[in-house]
């Protein structure tokens, strides 16, 4: 291998709308001002380690298509290493500013617990070193606790306690890692974290389970001085047929019932969103307005297809009502973009990966745009605030005070012979609207 992986590609650059030039920026300007911020500043993308260097291209029904030399290598600590140098080249020409990465996708996993620390020590050093070069920034990290065998019955919530042990044992080890590194978020995805089947499942120990291995997660956030935000990944279905983090509403009422609403907010997923009945603009509304929403994982799923697909996003129209939705809410804190996307199993040139993220980016940087627009002219939001102004009016503040009875709003609507009238609630105006940003 030479030395440069990308050796046929420069830094990709903002060229705008016009630009032909398919390796560059034409929406994703980084220093563009938007509502007082940076445009960048705003999105704040990272790239996911797992899927973008660390997936070969395989399916369940065949295997890799991804020619990568760090695929070939039988050691796998050079591999690892060849890895971590081919994503920060990736990184730095993309104009990245974050990244995310599980332990096992950065590093190997080794034949002990003990190993395995190791082999992750050894690939972070260097880690370290790849983000004070190029000034990337780590968004989150999160542990592996699906892939092995040993997950098979989930983590938290398995059936042996030396399970649930060797799993704190293991997210122990990423979250100081996650420290160590200045990491902004830490993420746990329960992927296991479900039931096949309730023959063989008692739920309510494995929620009390659950439970009990996130507050100690968070009681370990404190006692490192981890700074960050805890995530958890809501998700509805695959690999299990239940997970208990079945959309944001379910977390948002598990938290609740184990007084950890404070410690802990959502990363989102669009295509788990979608997956669990909802849109995506739902689950971000839902939990902004509960106080629990973190970050994103970006990404979309085919409506054909009743699976994670995990593909770059490109619906401009959905992006721009999410971005809004975020914008109006306070915009984000610590969280950000993460694209939680892969390739197709066809598309196997190293270009692909460039033209997949420049893509998404620039869907991104469009939506935010358009949001600007929706948010600065104040029509959409004129039509909401007018529709429940008799809110603010007296019978609706002495509601919403609790100053009136049952019996006293019973008895005001027959003295005063109230007779409420019906009014439209303009659904196509509004379409119409939305449809004039695009």
């Amino acid at each position: 291998m030479s030395d440069s992986f990308f050796q046929r590609i420069d830094k990709i650059r903002y060229e705008g709308p016009q630009s032909e030039n398919p390796l560059a920026f034409r929406y994703y300007d980084k220093d563009r001002m938007v509502l007082g911020k940076k445009l960048a500043d705003h999105l704040r993308v990272a790239v996911c380690y797992w899927h973008t260097f660390a997936w070969p291209g395989s399916d369940i029904f065949g295997q890799g298509t991804f020619d990568r030399p760090w695929f070939k290598i039988s050691n796998p600590i050079e591999a690892a290493e060849l890895k971590l140098k081919v994503a920060f080249e990736f990184f730095e020409k993309l104009g990245s500013p974050y990244f995310t990465f599980h332990d096992r996708d950065i590093a190997p996993e080794g034949a002990t617990l003990k190993e395995s620390h190791s082999n992750l020590d050894r690939i972070i050093a260097q880690a370290e070193g790849e983000m004070k070069r190029t000034g990337v920034k780590l968004l989150w990290g999160t542990a592996n606790l699906f892939s092995n065998p040993r997950y098979m019955s989930g983590a938290a919530t398995n059936p042996d306690p030396e399970v649930f042990a060797y799993g704190a044992a293991q997210v122990r080890k990423i979250l100081d890692i996650t420290h160590k590194l200045n990491g902004e978020n830490y993420v746990l995805w329960g992927g296991r974290e479900g039931y096949e089947t309730l023959l063989n499942t008692d739920m309510k120990r494995e929620a009390d389970q659950l439970g009990r291995f996130l507050t100690l997660v968070a009681e370990h956030k404190h006692k490192i001085g981890f700074k960050g935000t805890l995530l958890l990944e809501p998700k509805p279905k695959e690999p299990t047929k239940h997970q208990y983090d079945y959309d944001t509403a379910t977390v948002y009422a598990f938290l609740q019932r184990y007084k950890l609403d404070r410690e802990y907010a959502v990363n989102i997923e669009a295509n788990h969103a979608i997956l669990s009945g909802h849109t995506f603009q739902h689950e971000v509304a839902y939990a902004i307005q509960n106080g629990v929403f973190g970050s994103i994982d970006m990404n979309r799923g085919d409506y054909l297809l009743g699976w994670d697909t995990d593909q770059f996003p490109n619906d401009v129209q959905e992006i721009a009502l999410v971005m809004a939705t975020i914008l109006k809410g306070g915009g984000f804190t610590t969280g950000g973009m993460n694209f939680d996307a892969k390739l197709r199993r066809q598309s196997i040139d190293p270009e692909d990966l460039f033209h997949a993220h420049i893509g998404g980016m620039d869907c991104l940087a469009r939506g935010l745009l358009i949001a600007e627009k929706m948010i600065s002219d104040g029509k959409l939001e004129a039509v909401i605030n007018e529709r429940y102004a008799g809110w603010k009016g007296e019978l609706g503040q002495k509601i919403l005070s609790g100053k009136a009875s049952l019996a006293e709003l019973s008895d005001t609507v027959l003295e005063k012979g109230i007779e409420p009238k019906a009014r439209s609630g303009r659904q196509e105006y509004l379409e119409n609207l939305l449809a004039r940003y695009f």
